[in-house]
This record gives C-alpha cells, structure tokens and sequence, in this order.
C-alpha cells in the first residue's frame, strides 16, 4: 500500500513562483488546502514532516499535472488517495477543504492507517 497525495496546483517552475506569491500575499484566498495544511510559503511544517517519516508507509507527493500525466486519472483536488492494484480515494477534496489544521489532517489519515501503524 502506497498513500498519494495530489496537490491542486501544477508543478511546473512558472507556476511554484506564482503560489509562493499567493501564499504570502494573500493566504486564505489559495487554491490548495492540502499545500496550506502542510505547507508554509517557503517550506513543509515540521510537525508534518516528522508525521510523514514516521508512518512507515511509501508516501508520493504530486501535483495535479504531474499525476494526471503519470498516472492517466483525474479527480478533484486536492485529494490523498491509497494505491494497491487501483486508487482509493481516503480523504476527498471536500474532506480536505473542510479541516481547520494540520492536526485534522494527521487523525484523518491515521484512521485510514493499518493497526500496527
């Protein structure tokens, strides 16, 4: 089992200039609330990181581009999605939308997790 997370922004160089602006001028207007809870303008939260190399579970971070083009699928994002022989979507653009913080977001996943997780 894999967890992919799909961020709703492109990832090409033009674009991460154009989201690193947004961010800090005008925060609460951006697009991506997957970016938001993980993400500060410049950098990954360090509780997330932490969270992430301590699950012991292969994690692939994409934008929505880059997994449209890898993988042929399309959803709505920002999404994180549990891989085996097909996706599974574990938490949905509209569960994602609606968290208030990081914390909300690590107890959504956990409850996805396997039990020795």
């Amino acid at each position: 089992m894999k967890l992919v997370f799909v961020y709703n922004t492109d990832g090409n160089p033009i674009n991460e200039l154009i989201d690193l602006g947004h961010k800090i001028i005008s925060p609460e207007t951006y697009n991506c609330s997957l970016c938001k809870l993980t993400h500060g303008p410049f950098s990954e939260f360090e509780a997330w990181k932490s969270f992430r190399t301590s699950v012991g579970l292969p994690m692939e971070f994409l934008h929505r581009d880059e997994f449209e083009n890898k993988y042929k699928r399309k959803f709505e994002y920002p999404l994180i999605l549990k891989k085996d022989a097909d996706f599974e979507v574990l938490l949905s653009k509209e569960e994602i939308d609606s968290m208030k913080d990081l914390d909300a977001l690590i107890t959504a996943i956990k409850k996805h997790l396997p039990a020795e997780q």
